[in-house]
């Protein structure tokens, strides 16, 4: 049984951890609400970014000249995967979540005899990652987000990427981050980078009953495609780590928020164990001196 000193310093080291934990959580909750501002305001340009240039290529593709970050080199057996965590833990399921997925499909594809290449974007995705696939690998990317994220990390990235793929050093790129829905749920998503990914063929009438608007592009859609995938791979990659962003704060938040009140309690039964076992110890010496006292 734990003396009375020994509850003391346990009881004063669990305030202590509390008082931590409560200050990051209140730091997290302040980071959050710019980083969650910043991620829903990126949306919406690069979702439309994304569904023009989609509208643009399925006129393009199969075409003669179309572009390379279209049409691919021709070949899927070299994977190149990004895959976003952050640089800090103390975020709860945040990475774990993420290079599950990560793991789930690296398996797959080496199980499909295929080649794969890691690059990481964060220590602690990198960390978990080269216990299994070390020599996969390729390079780290860290502290991306410090002070804060920029355009211009994204565009630095996104020019790397593209200048991988134009040495045939992959063939098929997709990158892994979380996207931002709340602060205790973060939606961990694969999007493929490189080829452009081409969605199904939509229906010909709107929702709405109207018939779907047809656009006529000047210049042709080969000309503008080769202008805009490079910065579209530069306005997703600045998307995913905005949403990454704001999906580490909002789970640092939760998991902090879960770790103070942990911390409560276990002061509330340090606490009542350190009365019971102080009431006990007077109990006892009370014992000791009245029978000390009859015995004389």
């Amino acid at each position: 049984m734990a003396s009375l000193k020994d509850l003391r310093v346990r009881i004063a080291s669990v305030k202590s951890t509390q008082k931590i934990t409560s200050a990051m959580k209140m730091v997290a909750a302040a980071k959050l609400r710019r980083a969650q501002e910043h991620a829903e305001a990126a949306r919406p340009y690069a979702e439309r970014m994304e569904r023009m240039l989609g509208s643009l290529a399925k006129a393009a593709v199969g075409q003669q000249g179309a572009p390379k970050l279209l049409a691919g080199n021709g070949r899927e057996d070299v994977h190149l995967l990004i895959v976003g965590a952050s640089d800090r833990g103390l975020c709860g399921g945040f990475n774990t979540s993420i290079v599950r997925d990560a793991r789930r499909a690296i398996e797959k594809l080496i199980k499909d005899g295929k080649t794969v290449k890691i690059l990481c974007v964060g220590r602690k995705g990198r960390d978990q990652l080269r216990r299994s696939y070390a020599d996969m690998i390729v390079d780290t990317l860290e502290d991306v987000a410090k002070p804060r994220v920029t355009f211009e990390v994204a565009d630095n990235i996104g020019q790397r990427i593209a200048k991988m793929f134009e040495a045939g050093e992959f063939d098929v790129c997709t990158l892994y981050y979380a996207r931002f829905k709340s602060a205790i749920t973060q939606i961990v998503t694969a999007q493929q980078l490189i080829p452009f990914a081409v969605e199904a063929e939509e229906a010909s009438v709107t929702a709405t009953g109207g018939a779907k608007a047809v656009y006529e592009y000047e210049p042709d859609e080969t000309e503008i495609l080769t202008e805009l995938l490079p910065r579209n791979l530069a306005i997703q990659i600045f998307k995913a780590l905005l949403e990454n962003s704001a999906s580490e704060h909002g789970a640092r938040m939760t998991a902090m928020d879960n770790a103070t009140r942990n911390a409560g309690e276990m002061i509330d039964k340090l606490t009542l164990t350190y009365n019971r076992t102080r009431q006990a110890v007077i109990t006892k010496e009370l014992i000791e001196i009245i029978s000390g006292a009859e015995a004389l």
